[in-house]
């Protein structure tokens, strides 16, 4: 018994330090996933993005999310792998960029956000 708990013991440490390497290999990917995540929060607090852009944009940050799993899943990230990643966020980056300073703005109506467009319909 004591022998089948210290293998499960052991196996449950090295998954979890396989997960913390495996964590480490693009913290620049990571923090400038975040900032871009910061970024399109900011424009849904503001109104500078509608639901439809940021569903959109939030989509795009998915994609990048699993690029990323992908690249690491086999516990190495090579420099190709790198450079694939921080391009696919720098299209993502001007993506949100131009959705933020399009002239679309959402309203806050009292039955939510809405594109200022229709607003005046009252839908």
């Amino acid at each position: 018994m004591k022998a089948i708990r210290s293998l499960l013991v052991v196996t449950l440490s090295l998954a979890v330090s396989g997960l913390a390497l495996a964590g480490q290999g693009t913290p620049r990917v990571d923090h400038e996933q975040f900032r871009q995540q910061q970024r399109i929060e900011q424009g849904v607090a503001r109104g500078s993005l509608t639901r439809h852009e940021a569903m959109q944009l939030q989509r795009g940050q998915h994609r990048i999310a699993r690029m990323e799993a992908r690249v690491k899943a086999d516990g190495v990230v090579t420099r190709h792998e790198r450079a694939m990643l921080r391009q696919a966020q720098a299209r993502e980056s001007v993506r949100i960029q131009r959705q933020k300073h399009d002239r679309q703005h959402a309203r806050w109506q009292g039955r939510g956000w809405q594109h200022e467009r229709y607003a005046r319909y009252g839908m």
